[in-house]
């Protein structure tokens, strides 16, 4: 049976590029681009990376019920399309979010077999130096990010099946792609 796993991480812990790696490693794995509000950053491409819509057409998705799950972060608003993800199910494929934590607590309610995996960075200051080399944030964002992530740690070290901490960027997504594969739940890393 195919299953649902979500990423999540706070900024500045590579889940980006984890699940890119992953997409290339698992070609039975599927991951939804997700819709949001924000500007796209330079090397970003739309359809690829995210689906960019107005916040108007994204509170017109929220409405018609075409999200998942949705929020808003940092000031933009994020939502993973519901349809693709169903499909994908239906068709036996895993299927793979990467979500923050408020995200992934509403798909483990949605989903109650869904296995939720956090990753953490070596160090809040390694993390924080991460945020920094981000190109266009302000000081008060990185603030407001750091912050965010204290507390998403906590949620990750409380209500998620799996914590990995990203030392090394190939080991850890060998880790995730061995949870999925063998679809185990609980454990730490």
């Amino acid at each position: 049976m195919k299953r649902l796993f979500v990423i999540s991480a706070p900024s500045g812990t590579g889940k980006t590029t984890i699940a890119s790696m992953l997409k290339k490693e698992m070609e039975k794995i599927h991951i939804p681009v997700t819709y949001t509000t924000k500007k796209p950053r330079p090397e970003e491409t739309e359809g690829i990376d995210y689906r960019f819509v107005s916040k108007e057409v994204f509170m017109s998705m929220v409405k018609e019920g075409s999200l998942l799950e949705w929020a808003e972060v940092y000031g933009n608003y994020y939502g993973t399309p519901r349809e693709e993800v169903l499909l994908n199910l239906a068709n036996n494929n895993d299927v793979l979010l990467t979500i923050d934590t408020q995200g992934g607590l509403s798909i483990k309610k949605l989903f109650p077999d869904a296995v939720l995996i956090g990753i953490l960075p070596p160090s809040l200051a390694e993390q924080e130096a991460r945020i920094r080399k981000r190109r266009g944030l302000a000081e008060t964002e990185i603030r407001k990010r750091v912050e965010a992530a204290k507390k998403e740690r906590k949620v990750l070290m409380s209500d998620y099946d799996y914590r990995l901490v990203n030392r090394n960027l190939e080991t850890t997504v060998q880790k995730i792609a061995g949870i999925i594969r063998k679809g185990k739940r609980r454990e730490d890393g």
